[in-house]
């Protein structure tokens, strides 16, 4: 248990006990206040409760739990690693992290097996390190965290929009504009709730795109995101009627070169480093079979 007493009103006391506990996100902080484990002046509060001069606050921490995971030795591409971070440029057919239907051969495992006991806790027992996420055949580059300093300074990055992220999609059809952005909200579809869809109840998706080669019958992107919502790039180009080739979940997945799983890659990343404050860019070059397909495209086109 911790206690505070507050020594200046006006902020939200979701940002007062992120930069008070120095620890513990933001986000976490939300949920901590959400469970009712915070309590001001021994009554539970909202989120939105903004904190007064005098005011006592208790906090019940977060026991950290146990991770049950079995680290397993996965050759991994490593772009960098040093004390705090470990970036990874993910295969296709590669899940991130434990869950249903894949309880191991995960990238979470396989760093398990490089980090030993390093990993950040805040992911909680099926998410250790994880700052964000890939699909699992999304290619590309990701952040895990090795402590939690580290984990709770990328995830406010993230969170405040400081991380940019690229990808490259090959699409189906020819893309006219040279670029254009995608403002439409995302949210679990009606019809089949293992899906998204873009509906007026979800939440806000924005999505940049730009040209950057066509073909007879595709289109080579460059994307970027605002938000980060689920399948976001998929379902945004698949609704203005372009899925990317490959995809078996938000188009029929067909395609000439008969490979599975989306031709989507996350091809960089910038972010201030969490400890040092250095500003980072980094790259994971395109997997075989993607540098490929465009090889054949281009020997098309010729």
């Amino acid at each position: 248990m911790k206690y505070l007493e507050v020594e200046k009103d006006g902020k939200r006391i979701d940002a007062y006990l992120a930069e008070e506990l120095k620890d513990v996100s933001r986000v976490a902080v939300q949920r901590l206040i959400t469970n009712g484990k915070v309590l001001v002046n021994d009554k539970k509060v909202k989120v939105s409760y903004k904190v007064q001069q005098g005011d006592k606050i208790q906090v019940e921490e977060e026991k950290p739990v146990e991770i049950s995971i079995k680290a397993q030795k996965i050759p991994l591409d490593i772009i960098y690693e040093d004390d705090d971070i470990i970036v990874i440029n993910k295969p296709k057919g590669m899940v991130v992290h434990p869950a249903n239907g894949n309880p191991d051969g995960t990238l979470v495992n396989a760093v398990m097996a490089i980090c030993k006991d390093s990993l950040s806790g805040i992911g909680g027992e099926i998410r250790p390190g994880i700052v964000h996420r890939l699909d699992k055949d999304t290619s590309g580059i990701i952040i895990v965290a090795k402590n939690d300093k580290a984990h709770i300074n990328l995830s406010e990055q993230i969170k405040e929009h400081k991380v940019k992220k690229t990808y490259i999609a090959l699409v189906r059809g020819i893309v006219k504009e040279n670029e254009a952005t995608i403002k439409m909200p995302i949210g679990r579809s009606d019809k089949d709730r293992k899906k998204m869809a873009v509906t007026k109840n979800g939440k806000e998706a924005i999505t940049h795109f730009k040209v950057l080669k066509r073909y007879e019958k595709y289109t080579l992107l460059q994307v970027n995101i605002e938000t980060g919502r689920t399948h976001q790039i998929r379902v945004h180009l698949s609704q203005i009627g372009y899925p990317i080739v490959g995809d078996q979940v938000y188009s029929n997945g067909k395609n000439e070169w008969n490979i599975k799983g989306q031709c989507l890659h996350a091809k960089s990343l910038e972010f201030t480093h969490p400890s040092s404050g250095k500003k980072m860019y980094l790259e994971a070059k395109l997997p075989e079979y993607f540098e490929n397909i465009l090889e054949d495209l281009e020997c098309s086109k010729s």
